[in-house]
């Protein structure tokens, strides 16, 4: 696979050269960007790639005989079946191109639960789930008159697997759970959670939004039924994300929208719809999206992921280490197994307070609730800082990001 090779030292200043929004200052001080969870910057490769697309080839796909549509044609599907090979699908045919995670989600919503749920039927999804893995089942149960059960956390953050299978019933039509948690880090066992579910023949969406930028995925080694992620997360432009379906429901399920790109024939009688992932991609997509998507992830494959992962690893720990010498702190979701995200708060100060002091000196990170209000709202909190790193960040940077965080604390308490 691509996304498997051997872990090498990061040559970090290397990276950074191809980022030139790191360069930048903010505030009149040298960016510190601690953002990532919520998008991540674009390395040059990526913005020549698009630039390239603009200058060279813009034109629609699929349809065109001319020579600009065939090679923006061919570039399109060359980014599906990059997309296809990184995270291991079987055929390039599971691999559809949606907006991002958050359609994608919708997208599996509303065709899985017009052909198979029902009512009294149960979709069980977990507390930590950001709210475009929540609303769209919530909306499918309220239509359907079914029901939303929900595995709870504990107060470390992680899901409580024995709560979990005592949900599983017969009424069980589909597990919904994100792979790594946007708020705390937490990387679930979805491999158990996946077994678990097929025991009893239940399907398994997985929300890899958090997941994909920092580890090796692998759709056929997890056994899940649906993968998704977005494009912006994982240093490719906005608009354009990946849905894994397995061939089985690609062929099962109708399209989402219907339109041009969508069909074989139309008449006014009877309209018949393309097979694969194309009866999904209603109209003109995000052919510049997907171009600059492939080139992402060619990007972080030429690194390797296991050298990005042990790299940002090695950031969240040194900034763990710091952050606990500081008094008032708290960290959610503190546990061995999570990705490069720290989420926090400082005695009583309120996140935003502390997050408006920072960016005054440079250092970007979100603060609230991270679309995750049921997981605010089961630790009681109005929200958190959340600093997530990437790759391209430094233990420098973390060092101006304490001392920050220090005077920020001085000032408010």
């Amino acid at each position: 696979m691509q996304n498997t090779l051997q872990h090498t030292a990061l040559d970090v200043e290397k990276v950074r050269a191809d980022f030139p929004i790191l360069k930048m200052q903010v505030n009149n001080k040298p960016l510190v960007y601690f953002d990532n969870g919520a998008t991540s910057q674009k390395p040059k490769q990526v913005i020549d790639a698009i630039a390239k697309y603009y200058y060279e080839e813009n034109s629609n796909i699929h349809r065109g005989v001319h020579t600009l549509s065939q090679r923006a044609t061919i570039h399109y599907e060359f980014a599906r079946e990059t997309a296809q090979k990184h995270i291991n699908a079987a055929a390039v045919n599971e691999i559809i191109f949606t907006r991002g995670t958050t359609e994608s989600v919708n997208l599996v919503a509303h065709c899985f639960g017009k052909l198979f749920i029902e009512k009294g039927d149960e979709i069980v999804v977990s507390e930590m789930e950001h709210h475009s893995n929540i609303l769209p089942w919530q909306v499918l149960c309220e239509e359907k008159g079914a029901v939303l059960k929900v595995i709870p956390v504990n107060e470390n953050g992680e899901l409580i697997l024995e709560e979990y299978k005592k949900l599983l019933s017969d009424k069980t039509k589909l597990i919904a759970v994100t792979h790594v948690s946007n708020t705390l880090g937490v990387i679930n066992d979805v491999k158990e959670i996946i077994s678990l579910a097929k025991q009893k023949n239940i399907p398994v969406f997985l929300d890899g939004a958090q997941a994909v930028p920092h580890m090796a995925v692998d759709v056929q080694d997890l056994g899940c039924d649906f993968y998704c992620f977005s494009g912006h997360k994982i240093y490719a432009p906005t608009g354009i994300g990946v849905l894994y379906a397995k061939a089985k429901w690609v062929e099962k399920f109708e399209p989402y929208q219907v339109g041009g790109g969508t069909i074989k024939t139309v008449t006014f009688d009877k309209t018949v719809y393309a097979d694969g992932p194309l009866k999904f991609e209603a109209g003109t997509p995000n052919m510049e999206g997907a171009i600059g998507l492939a080139t992402a992830l060619n990007y972080i494959n030429e690194i390797g992921l296991e050298t990005i992962s042990t790299y940002e690893d090695e950031l969240m720990q040194y900034a763990t280490e710091k952050l606990k010498q500081l008094a008032g702190v708290k960290i959610y979701g503190d546990v061995k197994h999570k990705a490069a995200v720290i989420s926090f708060n400082v005695n009583n100060i309120h996140p935003f307070d502390i997050g408006t002091i920072l960016d005054k000196q440079g250092v970007a990170v979100r603060t609230g609730h991270h679309c995750t209000q049921p997981l605010m709202q089961h630790f009681n909190i109005p929200g958190t800082i959340r600093a997530s790193f990437s790759f391209y960040n430094t233990k420098a940077e973390i060092d101006i990001f304490i001392s920050a965080l220090e005077k920020a604390i001085k000032m408010l308490s």
